[in-house]
């Protein structure tokens, strides 16, 4: 029983961080499908401008990890391996169909999990279609050209 509520405990400050998140995602309209379906028509710059700022966030934080050395909860370094790039192949047709499905469900994966909290249940159909898709690649990742 112990071991449990370490584990418990441990946990909690992720939910407490997803929690934040989906408020967060609920308050700029990053759920919101009206929103999504603009960015897709290029009709509004707000999507743009909220996954332009992640990427710039994301690039300074890893710049900032690796410049300052910086380690995890645990001690332990963090080791982020270079980039491969490889044939254009595979960005171009895994980049489709991410697309079509961010564009058919009005959801990315991140704020689908926000939408379910918010209250559209049908969210979970395309949870569930992601966790299918994403089995699906892993068992065909060996035979896939890399």
């Amino acid at each position: 029983m112990t071991e449990n509520k370490n584990t418990v405990g441990r946990l909690l400050p992720y939910l407490l961080v997803g929690i934040y998140f989906g408020i967060i995602f609920t308050k700029s309209e990053v759920i919101s499908w009206f929103r999504i379906q603009e960015m897709f028509r290029f009709q509004a710059f707000h999507m743009y401008g909220i996954i332009g700022s992640a990427v710039v966030v994301a690039a300074l934080s890893v710049q900032i990890i690796k410049r300052y050395k910086i380690r995890s909860l645990d001690g332990s370094e963090i080791h982020i391996p270079p980039k491969e790039l490889g044939k254009g192949t595979r960005y171009w047709a895994g980049g489709t169909i991410f697309g079509l499905g961010w564009a058919l469900t009005g959801a990315c994966p991140g704020p689908m999990f926000a939408l379910v909290g918010y209250g559209v249940p049908v969210m979970l159909v395309a949870i569930a279609a992601a966790v299918a898709g994403t089995y699906t690649y892993g068992v065909l990742r060996p035979r896939l050209p890399h």
